[in-house]
């Protein structure tokens, strides 16, 4: 299999190319819910070609890192925050004592773990919270005999099953109600039920692979990967106390307090990446002298830390670069507006699933929920009035489509970040996920028939 690198750049070049086929056009711009950037769905014009030239090609990934940047720069902090708290000694005692508290009901950690984690996101939207998730449950999931793959699942499956439900989400179900002017939140018994059956069949996938793994470790997809982990995690230094010294317990209460601000500040205050990365920053510091590390030794621990996952952040800006190349091309809007053209011709009992797959498809080129519902539902939304179906089911295709593919999609910057910090390749990744994509998309395509059926308001 290519390297992600090659992989991309070679979808770089695809979309480079299709600069000069596509014929360019655009939508005019307008201010949408609570003062976002729309489009006019009348307005779409086609305007004077501007093909990826070889400057243009040539920037686009340095351009990508810094429009990305708010990514790449919270990943690189996540992994030195962590490294530094590995160094202080609390992670691998409390580990231990985990480890010791599930010793004989170890499967129980995954649907606890799942259900909390898609709960938060289907209430906050935040997807990108994986990226916190794994480095906190993967010393816990190794040491309990599972392997990164099951921690990489745990965050990435119960995140997206949240999130592509969103009963009270405001980044896609929220925001595309209010373009759709369909009552906000309304829905949501559908939306509910459709989480219990989406998030119940994740958990189902995960806990049989992750038995399967603690049965036979061999059998793991990244066996060779967690050589190193399993060393730490799962044979822990007999020399090192498994007690917590009293200044590791003043650290312990530190962490847990940063913890509360931490979740107190996504909720209440709306914080995202930037925010949390302010906080990370003061957390690593403060947490790390608490326990008795030195300046230095903190300054290394982030260090270390960031020299882990710099392969993990410079995915994330490569991965923009794909976008960056459409967007100058001034193509973007062209291939959804006859994305919507083609959803228009597809017969009565099957226009949902037509919304459901462009969709789909055009998240591989815009992977952020309100990005996409910006652009797509303001064309989707009257289209959906043509063709007989109801806004609120358009909603919901909006919703599948863009929840499935953000932990697929190579172009998905927070996705391919957190399997880094998982160590888990995008190949390997693909091998474990895609069964379950296909019976969760056939899932979405009976909700989605459901609801045209009886015309769901």
């Amino acid at each position: 299999m290519p390297h992600i690198y090659v992989i991309l750049f070679i979808l770089m070049a695809l979309a480079a190319i299709s600069t000069h086929l596509i014929p360019a056009g655009e939508f005019e711009r307008i201010t949408g819910p609570e003062g976002r950037e729309s489009i006019d769905p009348d307005s779409y014009t086609q305007v004077d070609a501007s093909p990826a030239g070889l400057e243009e090609f040539m920037l686009a990934i340095p351009r990508g890192l810094v429009e990305a940047g708010e990514v790449v720069f919270f990943t690189l902090i996540i992994g030195g925050m962590f490294m530094v708290l590995r160094k202080t000694g609390i992670i691998e005692i409390g580990v231990n004592k985990l480890t010791t508290a599930f010793s004989t009901k170890s499967t129980a950690v995954i649907p606890v773990l799942m259900i909390a984690f898609a709960a938060v996101c289907g209430v906050i939207g935040t997807q990108e919270l994986s990226l916190v998730y794994v480095p906190v449950i993967i010393p816990l999931l190794i040491a309990l005999g599972y392997d990164s793959m099951v921690a990489a699942a745990v965050a990435l499956i119960a995140t997206t099953a949240g999130f592509m439900t969103g009963f009270l989400n405001p980044i896609n179900t929220g925001l595309g109600q209010q373009i759709a002017e369909v009552p906000l939140y309304s829905g949501i018994e559908l939306r509910l039920i459709a989480l219990v059956v989406i998030l119940g069949v994740g958990i189902i996938y995960v806990i049989r692979y992750a038995k399967k793994v603690q049965a036979n470790p061999e059998s793991s997809l990244v066996y060779d990967e967690d050589r190193e982990k399993r060393e730490i995690y799962s044979n822990p230094d007999e020399s090192k106390s498994r007690r917590f010294t009293p200044r590791q317990k003043a650290a312990g209460v530190f962490l847990i307090g940063f913890f509360a601000i931490l979740i107190y500040g996504v909720i209440a205050q709306g914080w995202f990446m930037l925010e949390m990365s302010g906080l990370f920053i003061v957390m690593g510091i403060v947490v790390g002298m608490a326990a008795g590390l030195t300046a230095a030794q903190v300054c290394e621990g982030f260090n270390q830390g960031f020299r882990e996952v710099l392969v993990g952040a410079i995915i994330v800006g490569v991965a923009r670069s794909v976008a960056v190349v459409m967007e100058d091309g001034q193509v973007m809007d062209t291939l959804i507006y006859n994305l919507g053209a083609v959803v228009g011709q597809f017969p009565g009992t099957l226009s949902a699933m037509g919304m459901f797959m462009s969709q789909l498809l055009f998240n591989f080129l815009v992977p952020s929920g309100s990005g996409q519902a910006l652009v797509t539902m303001p064309i989707m939304a009257p289209l959906s009035d043509m063709i007989g179906v109801t806004r609120q089911t358009a909603v919901l295709a909006f919703q599948f489509g863009d929840g499935l593919g953000n932990i697929l999609f190579p172009t998905s910057g927070y996705f391919m970040a957190t399997l880094v910090l998982a160590g888990v390749s995008w190949h390997k990744w693909v091998k474990f996920y895609f069964p379950l994509f296909l019976i969760w998309a056939a899932i979405a395509a009976v909700f989605l028939i459901i609801a045209q059926v009886i015309q769901w308001q």
